[in-house]
């Protein structure tokens, strides 16, 4: 494993610059349509011109590098990722992981809380001294994703990422530890409990698609259950058009992505208006400045392609495939589950409790969407604690 420093080189920072600047915009959309369409253009002009004359990469580099990184190959994979141990020598190893359009700037605003209880407080009414309060974490980058860069070959779907996580584990020590993710982060989080469970004690996730595995399932749900199953429905008519995109054509999609940084924002832009907890605007939400994080991590990388592989090796898990995913098979270890009730898609727990016999946890929050970590960091911390300290599980320190 060899240490990582992030260090952008001041000409990539100067040619963003000058590619923003001679941004040629298309025109105007019809008056009246607000984000019907799209991103409007006022606001993407507005933001475009906060990101090339006020944001500061170079702040956003220290605060990342503030944390230890490292790399290692797995798999034939240059693998990025955090690793920010506790003060609390008995504190839960766990693993977190992002999903498209995230990276691990999704985790900046929980690191502190979750390492370090003592100096965050310990949240959720425990005792800062309890194991559970505490982690040791690791981030990683997703291959394809940010720092972890392209990948040289096809094949990475969330069974090669869940692999090489628990490969990442084994590395760094830790014989016993929680998952938790969102996004694909919940469904390699998954993955990953079901290939190793000798290792993984509990999955904690904030995303998670529940289709009825027949119609008869249908018979008995709740009018709020149908409708959750409706919103679901709806993601798939009306917000799906990137997905069959980036599950079909992502090579094509990356050309356009990996040259115009304006267009690499507005693709992931528009989706932190859509499915985050904001009222008008995504900084609703989230930060400005941590919004231009993520999405400058994506264009210093060009990993708009390679992030959007993943959607092609993985279309047979997602909900736009002919047929809805399979039910996958009873989960070995527990399962906690975060509803946040403004994400795309909302969970049914009668359903889930079907597909997974271990579900001992499950939270119904009262605001933030699908990027929970970012929008309200000080829920997922709470949430995550509390499922850790319904595990029994015992200790582990890395070599």
């Amino acid at each position: 494993m060899d240490p990582f420093r992030i260090d952008i080189p001041q000409a990539d920072l100067d040619d963003l610059d000058r590619r923003l600047a001679a941004t040629r915009w298309p025109a105007e959309p019809p008056p009246g349509t607000g984000w019907d369409r799209g991103v409007p253009q006022d606001y993407l002009k507005e933001l475009t011109d906060y990101w090339r004359t006020a944001y500061d990469w170079r702040a956003a580099e220290a605060r990342l590098n503030q944390f230890p990184q490292f790399t290692t190959e797995i798999d034939g994979a240059n693998v990025h990722f955090l690793h920010v141990r506790s003060p609390q020598p008995r504190a839960l190893p766990l693993i977190l992981t992002h999903g498209w359009p995230g990276s691990v700037a999704e985790f900046l605003d929980v690191i502190g809380p979750l390492t370090n209880p003592a100096a965050h407080g310990a949240g959720a009414g425990g005792d800062r001294s309890e194991p559970a309060n505490a982690f040791h974490l690791v981030v990683p980058s997703v291959p394809g994703y940010g720092f972890s860069g392209p990948v040289g070959e096809t094949g990475w779907d969330l069974v090669r990422v869940a692999r090489a996580w628990a490969e990442l584990m084994r590395r760094l020590g830790y014989e016993r530890y929680v998952v938790q993710g969102g996004d694909f982060g919940a469904l390699v989080s998954i993955v990953l409990a079901g290939l190793d469970p000798e290792h993984v004690a509990g999955v904690h996730v904030n995303f998670l698609i529940t289709p009825p595995a027949d119609p008869a399932q249908l018979a008995d749900l709740s009018e709020s259950d149908r409708d959750r199953l409706a919103r679901m429905a709806r993601f798939v008519a009306e917000q799906s058009g990137y997905m069959k995109l980036q599950s079909t054509r992502p090579q094509t999609l990356s050309y356009g992505l990996t040259d115009s940084p304006v267009g690499q924002l507005a693709w992931i832009i528009e989706k932190f208006r859509e499915w985050t907890d904001s009222a008008d605007v995504p900084e609703d939400a989230v930060d400005r400045d941590l919004l231009l994080t993520n999405a400058t991590i994506y264009w210093l990388t060009a990993t708009a392609g390679s992030s959007a592989q993943l959607y092609y090796e993985a279309a047979d898990m997602l909900p736009t495939a002919a047929a809805p995913p399979s039910p996958p098979p009873p989960l070995p270890v527990p399962l906690g589950v975060a509803v946040f009730p403004h994400d795309i898609i909302l969970p049914v727990r009668r359903l889930a409790e079907r597909s997974f016999p271990n579900l001992v946890h499950w939270a119904e929050l009262d605001r933030g969407g699908h990027f929970a970590a970012m929008e309200e960091p000080d829920l997922f911390v709470g949430d995550l604690r509390a499922f850790a300290r319904a595990l029994p599980i015992g200790t582990s320190s890395p070599r």
